[in-house]
């Protein structure tokens, strides 16, 4: 009888975890509504793929760019749902003319595909013209980002005109996303340059555990999270009077591709690794504490009265305490795109952050970064892009579209 009730209790409890399973599973699964107040994809759950993509309009006609965006946003919103891009899809209804999607999620769920668009400084004002009437409504913000030390940035990455972030739980949907949108934009625009991104380097609702980076550390423990909505407000979300009328409600979308020198990092003993990132490696407590959410203490000294964690620890020069409160919004994804012909990987982290403000948070923390953070030792940066994400598309509003606030 003591077995039957010890089996029967076990049953129960594996029951009860594959319920917890399935039901998980199905939410990874879910679709993320696509209308809303923001753009899905910024305090959304980060999910654990990515695809961005910078789009250069090839089109000096305003009315082919607008044509775009409303066509790129009824398609986003059939995607987001789990749906094929327009309602013929994969399978048309003229054999003789290509399929209306390309057909490779045909039969995938949505896996929470949420698709963020921004528009970079060049659409506004490129080479001095003034293409689509819109250079008075470029705000003051949204400009290149200036050069800073430990950068080797190559142009083919860089900039844009028209940002697309893919991010999904399976990378074939996200990667689906992108490809259509590409290319029903012929004619009008043209890929710049993409990156496929792979396990998030950041968690972006309290509900996720802390990843970890290509270095092995546990990134973004102090991230900025969808539920502390008022440092959101006074971080990330644009407030009416900061710039033109347009962008209020919607945020910056900082984008930097960081190349990870993982083979020297991985011939470094492991102190120097955790007195580089200023944390412990397994847990991802500061150093000198035990666990990974215990506050940093700055001012903590050793028994010869030097820091506990090192006057130029990447995680003391990126910390509020030392930046005069500036936070961001961190959505990054781990990369590795084969190798540089020299027998590395080419491997690293594609950075992105959520900002309300570039020039008072972004640019004086990267800057400090740059020129004093220990890890500069391992890593260069090789893309850049600065983007003016709008608000969402509202409820019920079937004339709004992607940028529509800014065209209208």
């Amino acid at each position: 009888m003591g077995a039957a009730l010890v089996g029967t209790a076990t049953a129960g409890v594996v029951a009860g975890r594959a319920s917890a399973a399935d039901s998980s599973h199905v939410l990874l699964q879910s679709p993320v509504p696509f209308r809303g107040e923001r753009q899905a994809g910024i305090i959304t759950e980060a999910q654990d793929r990515m695809h961005f993509a910078t789009f250069d309009v090839t089109s000096d006609r305003r009315e082919d760019l607008v044509d775009m965006l409303r066509e790129w946003t009824h398609m986003a919103e059939r995607m987001t749902r789990g749906e094929e891009t327009f309602k013929d899809g994969a399978v048309g209804l003229n054999p003789y003319s290509p399929p209306s999607d390309t057909g490779e999620a045909l039969g995938l769920p949505a896996s929470q595909l949420t698709l963020t668009i921004g528009f970079g400084p060049s659409l506004f004002l490129k080479d001095g013209r003034d293409r689509f009437g819109i250079a008075a409504q470029r705000p003051a913000l949204l400009k290149d980002l200036p050069k800073f030390p430990n950068e080797t940035m190559d142009p083919a990455r860089s900039g844009g005109d028209i940002c697309i972030q893919a991010c999904a739980n399976d990378p074939q949907v996200a990667v689906h996303a992108v490809r259509n949108l590409a290319r029903v934009a012929f004619g009008t625009a043209a890929v710049r340059y993409s990156q496929l991104g792979f396990g998030r380097t950041s968690s972006t609702t309290r509900d996720q555990t802390t990843p970890r980076n290509l270095f092995g550390f546990k990134d973004g423990t102090n991230n900025l999270k969808a539920e502390d909505t008022g440092l959101l407000d006074k971080q990330v979300w644009v407030a009416d009077g900061d710039g033109p009328a347009w962008m209020t409600g919607g945020t910056y979308l900082l984008a930097r591709r960081i190349r990870m020198r993982i083979e020297s990092w991985d011939r470094t003993t492991l102190l120097e690794q955790e007195r580089v990132i200023g944390r412990h490696k397994g847990s991802g407590a500061p150093i000198g504490l035990a666990e990974e959410f215990e506050p940093l203490n700055l001012d903590a000294v050793n028994d010869e009265d030097e820091p506990l964690i090192d006057e130029l620890a990447h995680v003391r020069l990126a910390s509020p305490e030392h930046n005069n409160g500036i936070e961001m919004l961190r959505r990054g994804y781990n990369f590795t795109d084969g190798t540089d012909g020299f027998g590395h990987l080419d491997a690293g982290l594609f950075f992105i952050a959520f900002v309300r403000n570039p020039e008072t948070q972004f640019i004086p923390l990267q800057s400090r970064l740059a020129r004093s953070d220990l890890l500069n030792e391992y890593i260069t940066h090789t893309g850049t892009g600065i983007f003016a994400v709008p608000p969402g598309i509202p409820e019920g509003d079937m004339d709004a579209y992607w940028g529509s606030t800014l065209f209208s």
